[in-house]
């Protein structure tokens, strides 16, 4: 049920009780850090709320009355028993801060979580982290079971159960290989024909593969077609620098290979491949501890 109005505040009750150990209001208050007539107004405004007084004063100090000796020992109860919570929460976030367990797409776990992991690093060096990465379907379902405290994940939308927010955004591109006779192609790649050539992949329920299915379902051209259906980035690039045919994949992941040469980017006509990159977590909850410092470093890259 609901506490009655008479019930003092906690600051009140420590003032009380410090005054009850020094035998003065003064030596009280400078023991709490506050001034000795904002220790007097305290005292009286409780007076007022209990409809008794608490304390005789005196040149010589202050002593409690009879009433203030039973309201100084329930008191003294009610102030052990919220240390004893300060003390239990307190133990509850240091095991909180001990560890964090994030979960995240291939495209964030390579190429934008290791700069993230070094400050959160230098920022809380106490704190174990444990990476693991997944489709972004995969990191939606661990993160809504309790399996991860923080999710990455790549495309339009968040999954129902989910809050999130984008911390990057990223965009696909139609790579070949040098030798691929789409290579000194000048015409761009219009999405019908796109979904008619077989290309190499990532696996269903992959935000790549969801991405570039949506676009091409927008555009009225039906579903990519497989060539091959591989289940990492790093996979698809090896594909497309043997020349297993065109790959459609994540410009952060062949940033290198597209400035070497050893891969070309080819045009594409009407197809809007830029996806946002999105923390997750389960609604209702936001962030804390070094989940929410982690978040604050991915805004500031």
């Amino acid at each position: 049920m609901a506490l009655s109005p008479m019930v003092p505040e906690l600051s009140a009750l420590e003032l009380l009780l410090a005054v009850a150990r020094h035998g003065s209001v003064g030596q009280a208050a400078a023991e709490l850090g506050i001034s000795q007539p904002a220790a007097s107004a305290r005292i009286k405004g409780m007076e007022r709320q209990l409809g008794v007084a608490l304390l005789v004063r005196s040149p010589r100090g202050s002593r409690p009355t009879p009433q203030g000796l039973l309201v100084i020992e329930w008191a003294r109860q009610v102030i052990e028993a919220a240390q004893a919570l300060d003390a239990g929460i307190a133990a509850l976030r240091e095991d909180r801060d001990a560890r964090l367990r994030v979960v995240a797409s291939l495209t964030v776990a390579e190429y934008l979580m290791p700069g993230w992991l070094l400050a959160l690093r230098a920022a809380r060096p106490d704190t174990a982290v444990t990476l693991r990465t997944a489709n972004s379907a995969a990191v939606a379902e661990q993160v809504l079971a309790g399996e991860a405290d923080l999710g990455f994940v790549e495309g339009p939308g968040t999954r129902s159960g989910l809050a999130g927010t984008v911390v990057a955004t990223d965009r696909l591109v139609l790579v070949v290989a040098p030798g691929h006779r789409w290579a000194g192609r000048r015409a761009p790649v219009n999405a019908a024909e796109l979904a008619a050539t077989p290309l190499v992949l990532r696996e269903p329920g992959s935000g790549t593969r969801d991405v570039l299915d949506r676009a091409l379902l927008a555009a009225g051209a039906g579903r990519a077609t497989p060539l091959l259906e591989l289940a990492s980035t790093t996979a698809l690039k090896a594909a497309a620098l043997a020349g297993a045919g065109p790959v459609c994949l994540s410009e952060l992941a062949v940033a290198d290979e597209l400035a070497t040469r050893r891969l070309v980017e080819v045009p594409l006509h009407a197809l809007d491949l830029r996806r946002p990159l999105r923390a997750v977590w389960p609604a209702g909850r936001r962030p804390a501890g070094p989940a929410r410092d982690l978040l604050s470093f991915t805004k500031k890259t």
